[in-house]
């Protein structure tokens, strides 16, 4: 097996004294494309923030590119290559589309295609529609769509992308599918955390189950769409 583009292990996350992530371990390839599932609580999103640095970690146990993440601040981290787009999305809201794009603009890895604003317009046609528009003048759909066009436009290895589909109309739930999957031919990483499991199911290599913080299944979403019991027990569908 090819050197893992991120790979974490033994990792532990803690709000304050209460513990919330419970000795996780996963790696995420290049240009693969896996789900983090579970029930809503279950330490989905805190999983992203520990990589990112954003909540108390052991140690950060965690490798990107090579590089240990060890004690490094989140800008740094992202620095290294590795987007992040939350779940509340943190656009500029007083900022036009092109103005957000810009605020991410990094030059792109050698050998790469960069993603520039009009990539990203014929990706995401309803944000070409509004270059314009201030940030809080556009629905929240149209919102996930600017964050994860802004993430791109930092030229990424790979993306931590948290809720995706949450709250938004189904036509831009599909739009969101069919970004994730050019990012994916462009050779870009993602590690989705998704309480929607079909669209999980339908964009996913492989998927981690995640269950009060620690990982009940990992393997590929093939064998997870085959086991009825365990999507049941942990999922619910």
């Amino acid at each position: 097996m090819s050197t893992p583009l991120l790979e974490v292990w033994n990792l532990c996350a803690f709000y304050g004294r209460a513990q919330v992530l419970f000795d996780l371990t996963f790696r995420l390839q290049a240009g693969e494309v896996m789900a983090l599932v579970g029930r809503n609580g279950a330490g989905k999103t805190t999983t992203l923030k520990a990589i990112m640095g954003l909540v108390s970690a052991s140690a950060k146990q965690a490798t990107f590119k090579g590089h240990s993440l060890g004690s490094l601040p989140t800008y740094k981290i992202a620095r290294l290559g590795l987007g992040y787009v939350p779940e509340d999305r943190r656009i500029f809201t007083d900022l036009t589309v092109e103005e957000n794009l810009e605020t991410g603009r990094r030059q792109a890895s050698a050998g790469r295609s960069p993603w520039t604003p009009e990539r990203l317009f014929r990706l995401f046609p309803n944000l070409a529609e509004m270059r314009g528009r201030r940030g809080n003048q556009m629905s929240g759909g149209e919102q996930q769509m600017l964050a994860i066009a802004r993430t791109l436009m930092g030229n990424p290895d790979a993306i931590l992308l948290d809720e995706p589909s949450e709250g938004i109309a189904p036509v831009i739930v599909q739009m969101m599918a069919e970004a994730v999957r050019a990012m994916k031919a462009e050779g870009v990483a993602v590690l989705l955390s998704e309480q929607n499991w079909a669209f999980a199911a339908g964009i996913s290599d492989r998927a981690c189950v995640i269950e009060r913080g620690e990982i009940r299944f990992q393997g590929s979403m093939a064998e997870l769409m085959a086991n009825e019991a365990l999507r049941a027990e942990t999922l619910g569908v």
